[in-house]
């Protein structure tokens, strides 16, 4: 996926999408939160950090410390400002994150849920940020590990006709970006970064939930991700199939008012020099 595509379309449904979105990332959340607020910071960047749910609960409760909140969609920074505007110490930027600099604004904390999967050079991206991080700044993000161990991506990738299917590559933009370990280790330590470790976080992906969970999870899938991009290129029948498919997929994962897939995530965390 292009940087180009946060620009325009993607960007838009994912702006239209948030709550959804929010709510399939709960059982990560606080994860991510809670280690990032493990220690105190003064200034806290979130590196795509998309509709700013983390940003935002940061500013909350840290009420004495600046969050930045920067990403390539205007509008997805215009739906951050909107929930953050009356919040004093945030900021969102409509900015590309491997590039973004304040004056005076050193983070010594940097996270992300999940936006850096889509840096189009990493290694040019990390080493960005480590050089416009504080000393001994914290580095804390989460991405997704292999495909095979997200039941959310592989299993509906299976329902997929198998010329439509796009494999996942390391370091090429995209949600397994950074699942294998040891490469994601080696680019993070080139581009400057120590005392680098990966916790793996299994979590329950919520994709739909009350009274018709399969419909809004059937909904929610055909509207952003993987998914959605493969079915928008099928034919009528074909399409149709796959919609077939995935309703019944996701009625095997219905329990109660909740549709929930298997997930499992890297929380990476480092230090600036």
């Amino acid at each position: 996926m292009q940087i180009g595509e946060w620009e325009g379309r993607v960007g838009r449904k994912w702006a239209e999408e948030w709550r959804r979105t929010d709510r399939s990332f709960t059982g990560l959340t606080e994860q991510l939160l809670a280690r990032a607020r493990s220690a105190p910071f003064d200034r806290a960047l979130d590196v795509g950090c998309g509709a700013g749910e983390v940003s935002l609960a940061l500013a909350r409760t840290q009420s004495q410390s600046q969050i930045r909140g920067v990403d390539v969609s205007e509008d997805l920074i215009e739906v951050a400002r909107e929930r953050g505007s009356q919040l004093d110490n945030v900021k969102f930027d409509l900015a590309d994150a491997a590039s973004w600099s304040e004056t005076g604004f050193a983070p010594d904390l940097l996270v992300s849920r999940h936006g850096v999967m889509f840096f189009a050079d990493p290694m040019s991206a990390f080493s960005h940020l480590r050089e416009i991080a504080a000393p001994e700044a914290r580095l804390i993000f989460s991405c997704f590990r292999a495909m095979s161990e997200n039941s959310w991506a592989s299993g509906i990738t299976a329902l997929l006709p198998d010329d439509t299917v796009e494999q996942p590559a390391p370091m090429v933009p995209g949600p397994f970006a950074f699942a294998d370990r040891e490469l994601t280790t080696s680019m993070l330590r080139d581009a400057g970064w120590r005392d680098i470790e990966f916790e793996p976080v299994d979590f329950a992906y919520i994709a739909g939930a009350g009274d018709d969970p399969v419909a809004d999870a059937l909904s929610y899938f055909l509207a952003i991700g993987p998914a959605a991009r493969a079915a928008a290129d099928l034919g009528p029948e074909a399409r149709e199939a796959f919609v077939l498919r995935l309703g019944q997929f996701l009625e095997q994962h219905r329990s109660g008012s909740l549709v929930a897939l298997g997930a499992s995530v890297w929380l990476v965390t480092a230090k600036a020099p």
